[in-house]
């Protein structure tokens, strides 16, 4: 049963990485950090958009949870943003999931912003809290491609 699991969430992973169209962009992870017997990771794509004459990309922050405990357990999360030099971090979103025992939450939407095409490298910051744990480390994932 869990090998089946695995494989449907390999399987699934690879469908959230495979272009829709050619504009469609890639889900890209960053390092783990844990929160009790939780590991979580930030993740980030960044779609090329355009409104009017204006190129612009849609960055959107994701967060991967693994449990490796023997029960399920609710899982708390907060996504930022910011652009690496000069910026400030702006809070994307944030929620809560369920995690079941041994399973993993696939990369889910926590936030996303829009901003103009430039040759800026951005990044998001994700951390997380088990319940009954303390918040993990930040899980830091970045991009500078304004296309994919």
């Amino acid at each position: 049963m869990r090998r089946i699991g695995t494989i449907l969430s390999a399987a699934a992973l690879t469908m959230l990485a495979i272009p829709t169209n050619a504009h469609a962009a890639a889900v890209a992870c960053g390092g783990g950090v844990s929160t009790g017997r939780v590991a979580v990771n930030g993740c980030i794509s960044a779609q090329r958009g355009k409104e009017g004459r204006i190129h612009t990309r849609e960055i959107t922050a994701y967060v991967k949870a693994r449990n490796t405990g023997p029960r399920a357990v609710n899982v708390s999360y907060e996504a930022f943003f910011r652009v690496v030099n000069g910026g400030y971090w702006v809070k994307l979103g944030s929620g809560r999931t369920y995690v079941p025992a041994g399973g993993t939450v696939e990369p889910t939407e926590v936030g996303s912003s829009t901003r103009v095409c430039g040759p800026v490298k951005v990044e998001i910051r994700v951390h997380a809290r088990a319940d009954g744990a303390a918040w993990s480390g930040w899980s830091t994932a970045g991009t500078a491609q304004c296309q994919t």
